[in-house]
């Protein structure tokens, strides 16, 4: 493909290769992933404490952005696991078009169920996309890496949250049985303060590692480097980008997670909090496997609830919720293969 530049006799032209042009594309596309990313898992870490009254709103958004920029730079091991173990496409621009129809799919799905206030795992997302835009081009799915990178931790870590969330809750009700309850209670607002940094800086641990991985496998599909090593510049526009998508607030699903599910007090919000980041960095530190925040912090506020009583939980909402998670695999990955499909006819088509 010709591009134009100034010349001694006017505008020249220059051949750019195709793959620098869909490398770009694909780039951009991973950071806007990252920003609907950010929006859409913004409460994850916001809505329980402001929900609360522990943080305001303004405050916890801040605090979110900051802490999810730091996480970006903490590891690499999810980014490593995203970019090898889920597909295998071809070099070239071949391999960009699936990349780029895959992060469409977990754009798309991102911004439907945000729309609907729904929380929906961009992890998810993410991951039917790249199965959906992988087998509409036949390409080749990584059946060993997915079965023990993606399918178990999917599986485990909403019931890891939900058990740890429950014993958590359980413990501090045991340790506080004697306590002052409006004395504890504003203690509590203040531990909250930790936990919600601690939750958001997992987010940023985990979340912004996945668009790391894309962009990564980009520049490794297209011979830019030769090893899956995480350059800086990728970290800090993953990082960057994420946070500025929380900062933009996902307020509808905020209602959702804060409200809607249980009626949150602080100590409650304190043991959901601290069981999401406790798991968030087990997965990314010790099996640098990727986990979805938003099923890990929902489990663990259900889990929190059960300890009142069964019916403290509106299982109504949850049912909705637990929905949307069995949907984001196949929506995803729906729209990914639709989008991979547009983009040949378009490719195709083009002189």
């Amino acid at each position: 493909m010709a591009a134009t530049r100034p010349g001694p006799g006017g505008l020249i032209s220059v051949d750019v290769p195709p793959e620098n042009l869909v490398l770009v594309a694909v780039v951009g596309a991973a950071l806007v992933f990252a920003f609907t990313n950010g929006f859409q898992d913004a409460a994850n870490s916001l809505a329980t404490s402001i929900s609360t009254n522990a943080l305001g709103p303004r405050v916890a958004v801040l605090m979110a952005a900051a802490m999810n920029m730091l996480g970006a730079f903490l590891g690499e091991g999810v980014a490593r696991t995203i970019s090898q173990n889920i597909i295998l496409p071809p070099s070239g621009t071949p391999g960009m078009e699936v990349l780029f129809a895959a992060l469409v799919g977990a754009i798309g799905w991102n911004v439907i169920t945000w729309y609907r206030g729904m929380p929906s795992s961009s992890s998810h997302a993410l991951v039917g996309g790249m199965i959906g835009a992988a087998l509409a081009s036949a390409g080749t799915i990584s059946g060993a890496g997915i079965t023990e990178s993606f399918v178990l931790p999917m599986l485990l870590s909403p019931i890891v949250g939900g058990l740890v969330g429950y014993f958590v809750m359980v413990a501090i009700l045991w340790l506080f049985r004697r306590a002052n309850p409006l004395r504890a209670a504003r203690k509590f607002r203040m531990a909250q303060s930790a936990s919600a940094a601690a939750m958001a800086l997992g987010h940023g641990l985990q979340d912004a590692q996945k668009t790391m991985g894309v962009v990564v496998l980009a520049l490794v599909l297209t011979g830019y480097q030769h090893s899956y090593t995480i350059p800086m510049w990728v970290v800090a526009a993953a990082g960057a980008s994420m946070s500025l998508g929380t900062v933009t607030g996902g307020w509808r699903i905020m209602r959702t997670l804060g409200r809607r599910v249980i009626q949150l007090d602080s100590p409650k919000g304190f043991a959901a909090e601290t069981t999401a980041a406790l798991v968030l960095y087990a997965a990314a530190f010790i099996w640098h496997v990727p986990v979805s925040s938003t099923h890990t912090i929902t489990s663990a506020i259900v889990g929190v609830g059960t300890t009142r009583r069964l019916s403290a939980v509106r299982w109504g909402v949850a049912g909705d919720i637990i929905l949307i998670w069995v949907l984001t695999l196949p929506g995803a990955a729906a729209i990914a293969a639709v989008s991979y499909g547009l983009l040949r006819v378009f490719t195709l088509g083009s002189p």
